[in-house]
Parts: structure tokens; C-alpha cells; sequence
């Protein structure tokens, strides 16, 4: 698959908008890129024609990629399509998997990264009281949280306050109110902005705040953004005393890096306030203007020690760009605060650049966990074997399992591989509904109305094994609570379709099914 395909495939956000953007810049890089893959197959081609002993050598080098591939540690769906491409087609399959399957052509950044996090990671440190207290209550819970912070490097908090937002305009509204008050320093760090009305409210914000001396820095993925904004966003913002750089800016050069997307959403301001959850600073997330019905996201805001996370989420990929902080702790002090409610909080962040698929591990540990019910929103359902047994299984237990997605697609093609996983799911006791009026981009969960997760993790293969996530995980707040009412609202808005797929399906449907989600994990 082409580096060119990639990009597309990756730009989940909408496209609709009359604004000024770089989708011309897109789509040089793309053919750029196709025509090097296509020159690098043809000489491979070319080389095999000119010699019977380099066509055998380039054979016997692919059956050996094949067993390299199935003895690798690693999910099987990822490995299939990689050794059904390379056997169906030797020179193509192993081109490109050269080019953009093996991980380790990633060791660079990975190394960039370990030294950040070698400098970051001790400024985050776990409370034993707080981790006692929680195993009091709830020992499966407490695994959870001991998990995500042996393998995420996150801790759990008690002393941060949660409010949940049903609606992106509610978060929208409530962070500019917070912005208004940064004192000291603002990050905000987001897969998309839409040079757009919603965004406006938000700049007007962030002029006034560095024109009075706060420190502003703005950080977005250029894939995520290349749709809404244009290459002289970070003049106008630099022009404004803000800072700003982008992620991973997309360049006509072959990189398998390129592949990798920032699709977290941050706001931190002061290290005292965040904001995270499902929404980007485009219109559409905030229903301004609707290219797909209405657009249904949430998000949360914490107040307290845990936003200590977030920051250090945001300083990490900052550095990673640019190695230019050099005294972190002025971005992590020390608060006071006291919370207002009872709970536990635990922001956590997921990266494609390590082995441990943190956002998939906590959704299958909530899944295992269930007694009573869980149920998720989730904008792309495209998920591993694995995941799919976990929730049949929980379902067969007893456990009240609901999974809802759009009931208008962004990305048809993808929302055909989406509805392929139902009739599975289905016929294993999973409820399946879709979201009548529009387009649900949420990405929550919420397990026996005790524990939760609000974020980015999308449950498809970008998010769990590509993306750079983050989420939170909570447990016996106030914000699950409201989670838990939403959801209510939610199934009653949309429509269930678990009756509709438990019947056959037609030799050619299936076929179309199998084949998508075959190669649904190179997507």
C-alpha cells in the first residue's frame, strides 16, 4: 500500500469547509511518493528479468520475510495481510513491506523519545496511599490502574475533580472560560484545527493572554490538519507571540514514519486545569456546520493533580519535534488544590513507537472486568481477533455489551469494513446500535457504571497500533455518573440493528466482507 493511500486513509477529520487549506500540498507529496514506489518496484522487476539467479534470490528472500513475519511477536491480523500480499506477489509485497511494514526504520524516533521520557517520566510519581486505597475498593480496578502505570507510566490520582461534557460545544464553552484565566502558560495540542469560527474564539483568547505575557504554545498533526489549514498557519500564529510546530509535516520523501499520526487532544493551562477528550478545534466537531447530520463528541475537564499527565504528554511530543525545554518543572508545580469530590483519575498516553498497546490493553481489561454491563461509542469499529473474542465472551457471561457507531459515515469505505464486524458480534450476544441522527465521533466507555474511559482511542487498528493516543481512565466519580446518563440519551437517539445482522448474509456480501477486513489492519 502506498504512502499516498496511507494519508488518506489516516485523515479521519472532515474535509467540507470553504477554508483555505493545504490539500494541494497533499496530493503532491502523494504522487511524489507513489511514483518512488513505483520506480523502486519496476527496477526490482527489471533486475529479476535480467537474471534467473536474482529472480531466485528475490523468491527465496521472500519466503523468508513470510516465516520472519509469522515467528514475530505481534497480533496475527497485522501479520496475515503482510504474508498473503508478499506471497501473492512477491516483488510487489516485499517492496512494500520493506518500505513501510518493518517498525524498526522507526528506531530513531523511538530513540528520540525514550531520551525525553528518560527526562519526563520522574517527574510523574505514584502515590502508595492513593494506590492502597484503591485496592481496598476494587482489586480488578486497582490492576487496571497498576497496569497503566508499570506499562503506560502514568499514575492514578484522587485529589482531581472530573466534569463531563455530553456535547463538544459544552467543553468548547467551559475551556474558553478557563483560557480567559491562564496565568502563566497555555498548551494546547490537537490532531486538527480549522482555521474557522470556533477556532477564532479560541485564538481572540490566546492573543489577549500572550499579549499580557502568558506563555502560548499550539502543537497539531499536519495530516490531521492539512484539510482546514494552510503552510502559513504557524506565521500568523508566530506573529501573535504564539508558538507553535506540527507534527510530522508530510514531505514528498518515502518515510514509514510518515504513517505515524498525532492524534491526541490537550489542553492544559497553568498545570493546573486540562481538557481532553474526543473533539478537534474544527467546526464540524462542534456542529457549526454539519457535512454529516450531527455531530455527537464529548470530552472531560480535570482541575488538580492529575493534569500533571497531560502536561507531560504535550511536553513530550513539543521536544520530540524540537529538543528546546530544558527546565521542566516550571510547567509542573506543585498545587494545593483540594478536591471536591470522591474518585480516582488516570490520564494515560499510548504510543506506536513501543510494544505495548496501552489504549487496547485497558479496553480489554474493562471488557474482562465487567460483571453487569459496558458499553462504547466508537466513530470505526475495525478490530482484532482478539478484541472481538473479549467481547463476545463478556457477552456470553452475561454481561449487557453495546458497542454504537455512526449512523452517517465519513469514510464509507470504511464504515462498510465497520458494519462487517456486526453479524460476528451479534451472533455472540453483542448489541449493536448505530447513531440515527449523524455522525458519532465520541470515543468513551463505561464499564458497570463504576469505571470509564473518555479520549482518543478510537477502537480500530490506527488508533490502537499507529496513532499517538491519550485518554483517561476513571473510576467512582461524579463524571462517570453523567457518562453512564449519556449513554442513555444515546441509545435512545439511535437505532438497533443487532436483529438486522443475525441473518445470513448473501455469498457475495460476504466475500466483499472478508476481503476488507482482511486488509482492513493496512488501512
Amino acid at each position: 500500500m502506498s504512502n499516498c493511500a496511507v494519508f488518506f486513509n489516516t485523515m479521519r477529520t472532515e474535509q467540507k469547509t470553504s477554508v483555505k487549506n493545504s490539500i494541494g500540498r497533499l496530493v503532491f507529496v502523494g504522487i511524489s511518493v507513489l511514483l518512488q514506489v513505483i520506480w523502486i518496484i519496476n527496477l526490482f522487476l527489471w533486475l529479476n528479468r535480467y537474471s534467473a539467479a536474482i529472480s531466485l534470490f528475490s523468491t527465496l528472500i521472500a519466503v523468508s520475510v513470510v516465516f520472519a513475519i509469522y515467528g514475530t511477536h505481534g497480533n496475527m491480523a497485522f501479520k496475515v495481510p503482510w504474508m498473503l500480499l508478499i506471497a501473492a506477489f512477491p516483488i510487489f509485497g516485499l517492496c512494500v513491506f520493506l518500505l513501510f511494514g518493518r517498525s524498526n526504520l522507526t528506531r530513531s524516533m523511538k530513540k528520540c523519545y525514550e531520551l525525553i521520557d528518560e527526562e519526563l517520566f520522574p517527574f510523574l510519581n505514584g502515590d502508595d496511599e492513593v494506590i492502597k486505597e484503591l485496592q481496598e475498593k476494587d482489586l480488578s480496578i486497582a490492576n487496571q490502574s497498576d497496569y497503566i502505570w508499570k506499562y503506560g507510566h502514568y499514575p492514578v490520582y484522587h485529589n482531581t475533580d472530573v466534569a463531563f461534557y455530553a456535547d463538544a460545544s459544552q467543553g468548547l464553552e467551559a475551556q474558553l472560560a478557563e483560557l480567559k484565566k491562564a496565568e502563566h502558560f497555555i498548551f494546547m495540542e490537537y490532531h486538527a484545527i480549522e482555521q474557522a469560527e470556533s477556532f477564532e474564539r479560541i485564538l481572540n483568547v490566546l492573543k489577549d493572554r500572550a499579549a499580557h505575557g502568558v506563555e502560548v504554545r499550539i502543537f497539531y498533526d499536519d495530516v490531521g490538519s492539512i484539510g482546514f489549514i494552510n503552510h502559513d498557519f504557524r506565521k500568523r500564529m508566530e506573529e501573535n507571540d504564539i508558538a507553535c510546530r506540527v507534527f510530522n509535516p508530510i514531505i514528498p520523501v518515502l518515510s514509514v514514519f510518515m504513517n505515524n499520526r498525532d492524534h491526541r487532544k490537550i489542553t492544559v493551562i497553568d498545570g493546573k486545569v486540562g481538557f481532553t477528550g474526543g473533539y478537534n478545534l474544527a467546526n464540524e466537531y462542534f456542529n457549526i456546520t454539519h457535512p454529516y447530520g450531527h455531530w455527537k463528541d464529548t470530552g472531560i475537564r480535570l482541575e488538580g493533580d492529575a493534569v500533571k499527565s497531560l502536561t507531560v504528554m504535550f511536553l513530550e511530543m513539543w521536544n520530540a519535534v524540537k529538543k528546546t525545554d530544558q527546565d521542566y518543572q516550571k510547567y509542573l508545580p506543585e498545587t494545593d488544590y483540594q478536591a471536591k469530590q470522591d474518585g480516582f483519575i488516570q490520564p494515560y498516553a499510548d504510543s506506536p513507537l513501543d510494544d505495548e498497546h496501552v489504549g487496547e490493553s485497558v479496553y480489554m481489561n474493562l471488557i474482562a472486568h465487567a460483571k453487569k454491563e459496558i458499553y462504547f461509542t466508537t466513530p470505526y469499529l475495525i478490530i482484532t481477533d482478539e478484541m472481538n473474542r473479549a467481547l463476545g465472551l463478556a457477552a456470553k457471561r452475561g454481561v449487557d455489551v453495546r458497542i454504537v457507531t455512526p449512523g452517517i459515515p465519513d469514510k464509507k469505505l470504511i464504515y462498510k469494513v465497520t458494519r462487517s464486524y456486526y453479524a460476528g458480534l451479534v451472533r455472540q450476544g453483542v448489541r449493536i446500535y448505530e447513531y440515527t441522527p449523524g455522525f458519532i465521533h465520541a470515543k468513551q466507555c463505561v464499564c458497570d457504571g463504576e469505571a470509564a474511559t473518555c479520549g482518543t482511542i478510537n477502537m480500530d487498528y490506527r488508533s490502537l497500533y499507529l496513532h499517538f493516543e491519550n485518554g483517561a481512565f476513571l473510576y467512582n466519580c461524579d463524571a462517570v455518573k453523567e457518562m453512564r446518563k449519556d449513554f442513555e440519551h444515546i441509545f435512545a437517539e439511535s437505532t438497533e440493528v443487532t436483529e438486522k445482522y443475525k441473518s445470513g448474509r448473501s455469498a457475495v456480501l460476504r466475500g466483499t466482507q472478508c476481503l476488507l477486513r482482511l486488509f482492513a489492519p493496512l488501512m
